[in-house]
């Protein structure tokens, strides 16, 4: 006997959904907003909810007929008999949806649909179901639509999408059924069949792992439930189950002998790795699966099988709900995009995202997109094959030929200038591999301007003028300056940014010149650094602190690093790249946690180990000393000269204030551990209550490279330790 079916699933899955329920047998299947209605014997339903990865629900309707009003509803559903599907003294649940005159929420029509069945057992003189909103043994859905009704039996009970092996979702997990569509679209169940590896690189509670390795091992993920509505059904038949469980059991058992490929997942979060394998060992799946901590930026090729294919990497990244997430996330998805590029040549990516715009951060061509819904999120399937002609885009401009004009004779003045800085730097800088730097700092008087180098940009910073000096001819010399400059350095002036220098004090060091938000990457040391040359006086990377962040790298392997007044971060990340196992970055601005944040997601770094707060580092070294005493084996205090930010408590003077500081910061470090103390102060004397009380070494002169050696007071830095009976 053939019954009528409607299987529910989530929007967008319908299509694939019909065909795996084609593939379980069912008949006259059809496609329907929420879901897919077929026709077939018991046993097509039973192995539904059985085999079903993509469905929630397998409803078998019981009746169908027109429904106007509360009267026919509750007429309707009286019709059936009942009796042949729940047992007097069961418990009984209604799910109610649909639009119908009369029927304001769905509470209402569902106390409808529960009043006409009990009446009907009243009616009969038999005990009445009670309600059980957990565990029903008999769920009951009626659906209304266009004045029609349809009222079924629901076969699977709970949802089959909770397969029952997550314990703890994590943060934002997926839908085990939603996770299984996505695997399917991107052609895992193909890939696993020859044998193909499988990588998550941030996999969260597991459950990409887990619905790939049962789809690999050809195990129905109804044998991990204990319970079905299918059981507690007057007309159950457990032989046909039995005998459909046993023959599903028999395929796992096959599917887990004849198992070949490799399945890996990867997680920057100790807790996600913990939660995923737990997760795992529920599934019965762990001897496929292998999770390990791991940051993005260790994310490498499978390298332990020589002939090992070409695989899937499958991921779903982090999307952010606000747009200042979506800002500092777009370089996780760029650092994943380079990564995947240049280490796993002929591998497909698989990117599931809640942000179009994210997608496109990748940085590679996408030749499938599929669209999905993850709860009420509108998301995307980015499918990318990583083959010789996809190579990641920096997108970086192109400009056009740079116009010759004649120069006046102090503008050549100036370009020569220029030209003889850039030859005496140039055998320095392409040995030591530096692309920032410093190429004029007026050395000139009268032509009073500082010009740096970021890569094919140059950033001009004009000092103020003296009142002596007369206003247009300074005007007259800046411009000389930008004339100049794109003749003799190549770089067009649409890329040279200009700003004007004056003395900075308290809050005036934070505010923005123009809000552009256009960040450019650099290199430095291997690291990866976004700058901004537009919107703030300075550009998020102090370029007379190279060889202070490059001491740091080089001291970092395996300790515990501290960053005070952070900044960007940028010595953070140097830090990581020396092999630091853990950091904390402190800073007051929330403009520079957020570029510290989009430094740290570039490079890879995991943000549970490599942490951020948002504070103001007075308070935190008053308050920090008992709780992180000894915590830090390095850190790096780098303070302003200056600053009385209505953020900050009272006023923070670095002349008057650095012993206190320092004396706070060294009760956070080490015994054997090391601080950096460094000044732009250019009067800066240190205080020799600093050199009483600890080892203080002055590295000053050993932290300014060539292209500040015409300025030895650009800054100062000490290396301090504690003496040795401080110990």
């Amino acid at each position: 006997m053939n019954h009528a079916y409607f299987a529910t699933c989530p929007k967008a899955i319908e299509p694939i959904l019909a065909d795996e329920l084609t593939s379980l047998g069912a008949e006259n299947v059809k496609l329907s907003q929420g879901g897919v209605l077929f026709s077939g014997t018991l046993a097509i339903g039973y192995k539904a909810c059985l085999w079903s990865r993509l469905a929630n629900r397998i409803l078998l309707l019981v009746y169908e007929t027109k429904i106007d009003s509360p009267t026919d509803l509750y007429a309707a559903v009286k019709a059936v008999d009942w009796q042949q599907h729940l047992h007097s003294g069961q418990s009984l649940l209604v799910d109610y949806a649909g639009r119908l005159r009369g029927i304001d929420n769905t509470h209402f029509g569902a106390l409808k649909v529960k009043d006409a069945i009990v009446d009907q057992f009243r009616d009969a003189g038999l005990e009445r179901p009670s309600i059980a909103k957990q565990d029903p043994d008999l769920r009951v859905n009626v659906f209304v639509s266009r004045g029609r009704g349809r009222i079924s039996i629901d076969l699977s009970g709970e949802s089959l999408h909770r397969r029952g092996y997550r314990q703890d979702g994590g943060m934002a997990p997926l839908k085990e059924n939603l996770a299984a569509a996505l695997l399917m679209r991107a052609g895992w169940p193909e890939l696993a069949a020859q044998g193909a590896p499988l990588i998550d690189p941030m996999c969260g509670s597991g459950t990409f792992l887990i619905e790939a390795a049962l789809l690999a091992t050809d195990t129905a993920p109804g044998l991990l439930r204990w319970r079905f509505g299918l059981q507690t059904w007057a007309q159950h038949n457990k032989q046909l189950w039995q005998r459909l469980w046993d023959e599903a059991e028999q395929r796992r058992e096959i599917g887990e002998a004849q198992f070949k490929a490799e399945i890996h997942g990867y997680d920057g979060m100790p807790k996600a790795v913990t939660q995923s394998r737990e997760n795992i060992k529920q599934a019965g799946v762990e001897s496929f699966i292998r999770v390990s901590h791991r940051q993005l930026k260790e994310l490498k090729p499978l390298t332990h099988k020589a002939d090992l294919l070409p695989g899937l990497m499958l991921t779903n990244p982090p999307y952010g709900e606000r747009l200042s997430e979506v800002a500092d996330i777009q370089y996780l998805y760029q650092h994943l995009g380079e990564k995947v590029s240049q280490q796993f040549k002929h591998w497909r990516l698989a990117v599931f995202t809640g942000n179009p715009d994210l997608g496109k951060a990748v940085g590679l061509r996408s030749h499938k997109q599929y669209s999905f819904y993850n709860g009420a999120i509108k998301s995307q399937l980015l499918l990318f094959n990583i083959t010789d002609d996809n190579h990641f885009h920096d997108r970086r401009h192109t400009d056009g030929v740079i116009p010759l004009q004649e120069l006046s004779q102090g503008a050549q003045m100036f370009a020569n200038r220029i030209s003889k800085n850039a030859k005496q730097l140039k055998s320095w800088l392409r040995q030591q591999n530096i692309s920032c730097y410093r190429l004029y700092d007026a050395d000139m008087p009268e032509y009073a301007v500082a010009v740096d180098v970021y890569g094919d940009w140059l950033h001009v910073q004009e000092y103020a003028p003296p009142a002596k000096v007369n206003a247009d001819n300074a005007a007259r010399r800046l411009q000389e300056v930008l004339l100049a400059l794109p003749q003799v350095t190549g770089i067009p002036e649409q890329r040279i940014v200009l700003k004007q220098r004056k003395q900075q004090s308290g809050k005036q060091q934070y505010q923005a010149l123009q809000k552009g938000g256009d960040y450019l990457e650099v290199m430095e040391e291997g690291c990866r650094l976004l700058v901004n040359l537009t919107d703030y006086l300075d550009t998020g990377l102090f370029l007379d602190h190279r060889p202070v962040r490059k001491r740091i790298q080089n001291m970092a392997a395996g300790k515990c690093f501290l960053n005070l007044f952070c900044y960007t971060a940028s010595a953070t990340i140097h830090a990581i790249k020396g092999g630091a196992k853990k950091s904390l970055s402190v800073d007051m601005s929330a403009t520079y946690q957020s570029w510290s944040r989009k430094n740290l997601a570039l490079n890879g770094a995991s943000e549970w180990l490599h942490k951020l707060e948002q504070a103001d580092c007075m308070e935190f070294l008053r308050h920090h000393g008992n709780t992180h005493a000894g915590q830090y084996d390095l850190i790096f205090l780098d303070p302003p000269t200056f600053s009385n930010s209505k953020r900050m408590i009272g006023v923070m003077d670095v002349q008057r204030d650095h012993v206190w500081m320092i004396k706070q910061a060294m009760g956070l470090l080490s015994p054997e551990g090391t601080l950096i103390f460094s000044t732009n102060y250019r009067k800066f004397v240190l205080d020799e209550k600093v050199t009483q009380f600890n080892q203080v070494k002055d590295i000053s002169a050993q932290t300014i490279d060539r292209d500040f050696s015409r300025n030895k007071k650009i800054h100062y830095c000490f290396e301090i330790k504690h003496l040795p009976d401080n110990r």
